[in-house]
């Protein structure tokens, strides 16, 4: 199973994104543009993993905890490594003090659990493409830095997710698996 912790977002922010990808996407025809539907903010990468270590996941993700709710602001575009030689397009996600903190305890714990600990800093954003160059994109540079502080809607989360990523010829797909509250005593 290939598995990954995130957080989910309203289809409200979906269907803004939707939009903003209609009006990009003959800019960069050549881009892999992601479906709205499987955007999520990754909490936590796990990749391939066997079946039998669900109940490992599950003892250290269940006590992430939160004493409030994550608040999200998606706002702006950019890339990554950087705009001069682009490998993913992302919608920046301005979030509460608390979503880094809540992205750290659940590493240490599945750290604790056996998995490797990330090794880059957690960026929330959404990935919008993907490119294999940065050859014709130039427009879609511009595009986005025309857009750059634009407001795509916001959030408030609960909880987290455990997603299966399902491999198909038409792009992954991806599965709940499980629901995780993190913001306990009904704060």
């Amino acid at each position: 199973m290939r598995l990954f912790i995130a957080l989910d977002f309203p289809d409200a922010v979906r269907e803004t994104l939707r939009e903003l990808i209609q009006k990009l996407r003959p800019e960069a025809r050549g881009a892999k543009w992601v479906r709205p539907e499987s955007m999520h903010v990754t909490l936590k990468f796990l990749g391939e993993t066997e079946p039998a270590r669900l109940g490992d996941i599950r003892g250290a993700v269940a006590a992430a905890n939160s004493p409030r709710p994550v608040e999200m602001r998606f706002r702006g575009l950019g890339f990554f490594p950087h705009e001069r030689r682009p490998r993913v397009l992302w919608c920046g996600v301005e979030a509460s003090p608390n979503l880094p903190q809540l992205a750290a305890d659940v590493d240490r714990s599945l750290a604790a659990a056996g998995f490797a600990p990330e090794s880059r800093p957690f960026v929330p954003h959404l990935t919008l493409a993907r490119f294999e160059s940065p050859r014709g994109i130039e427009s879609l540079v511009g595009k986005a830095g025309e857009i750059a502080s634009t407001d795509f809607g916001s959030a408030i989360e609960r909880e987290f997710y455990l997603f299966e990523s399902i491999r198909k010829p038409s792009g992954a797909e991806y599965r709940r698996v499980e629901r995780f509250p993190f913001v306990k005593d009904g704060a």
